[in-house]
């Protein structure tokens, strides 16, 4: 067994790291890949010359390069720490998908549009953990039509909502129901600290998981940020503070498909 480590600069989120799997999937000779996204590394455990797989590492042009090839005694062990990572991810997944659909209906019951942004925002995140979760051992050109597919959905969402919110920047005056947007925000904020405690209790220290913990950090400061927006329509009269918030989450939903769309590639 040797182990190939590899500087990649470009390689700063899960996005990048899919793509790698995705690029890799399928290569007899790999028997596991370690990622270290904060340092920018990547470890390959394989059997034969790295060459093999070099070049499919260059071909995504993520300022790849090879640091050394050494010996490795380290065995390729299985045991239930996989399954484990996967019933908490499915649980998360359905979490996500569940208030997509939620926020989604009362974000329009309720004319909000954080709500309904942010319901996209768990949406992009649903569609990461079912990408991850998608068919072990599918075709990789199945998973990237699936993904191609889920980027520029997220898209056409997201610029719908955009467009709606500018109709009201310049004159449709539709105040949001703030009540709705505090308790369904609220609501979302117990599922993704759910969603954080279960991806925590896996004790994982692999990248995906890692990541997986960061997106759903950022998800409890949206639906902050959701909530003070609902309280500052109460306070003011105004419709502004959640056309605002609504727009900042559309930007963010775009910026998650783009990176999805690079896994399509």
């Amino acid at each position: 067994m040797k182990q190939t480590i590899f500087k990649i600069l470009k390689m700063d989120c899960p996005s990048e790291e899919q793509m790698i799997r995705m690029k890799l999937k399928g290569i007899p000779f790999i028997k596991q890949l370690d990622f270290d996204i904060p340092n920018r590394k990547l470890m390959v455990f394989h059997i034969g010359e790295a060459s093999v797989f070099e070049q499919s590492i260059y071909d995504l042009k993520l300022d790849a390069t090879l640091v050394d090839t050494i010996a490795s005694n380290d065995e390729i062990s299985e045991d239930n720490t996989d399954q484990l990572q996967k019933n908490a991810l499915w649980w998360v997944f359905g979490i996500n998908f569940g208030f997509f659909i939620i926020e989604m209906t009362y974000g329009w019951i309720s004319r909000s549009m954080g709500l309904v942004a942010d319901s996209l925002d768990m949406l992009a995140d649903s569609i990461v953990y079912g990408l991850s979760l998608l068919a072990v051992g599918a075709a990789v050109a199945r998973k990237k039509s699936i993904a191609k597919m889920s980027g520029y959905f997220q898209i056409a969402l997201a610029a719908m909502g955009l467009i709606e919110v500018i109709r009201r920047f310049v004159g449709v005056d539709e105040m949001p129901v703030f009540q709705t947007m505090i308790i369904v925000s609220f609501l979302a904020l117990i599922a993704n600290s759910v969603s954080l405690y279960l991806i925590q209790k896996t004790k994982s220290k692999e990248a995906h998981m890692q990541a997986s913990m960061i997106f759903t950090s950022n998800d409890i400061i949206i639906n902050i940020g959701v909530i003070v927006a609902g309280l500052l329509v109460h306070i003011t009269s105004s419709p502004y503070p959640d056309l605002v918030i609504g727009s900042m989450i559309f930007l963010i939903v775009i910026r998650g498909a783009l990176r999805i769309l690079k896994l399509a590639k």
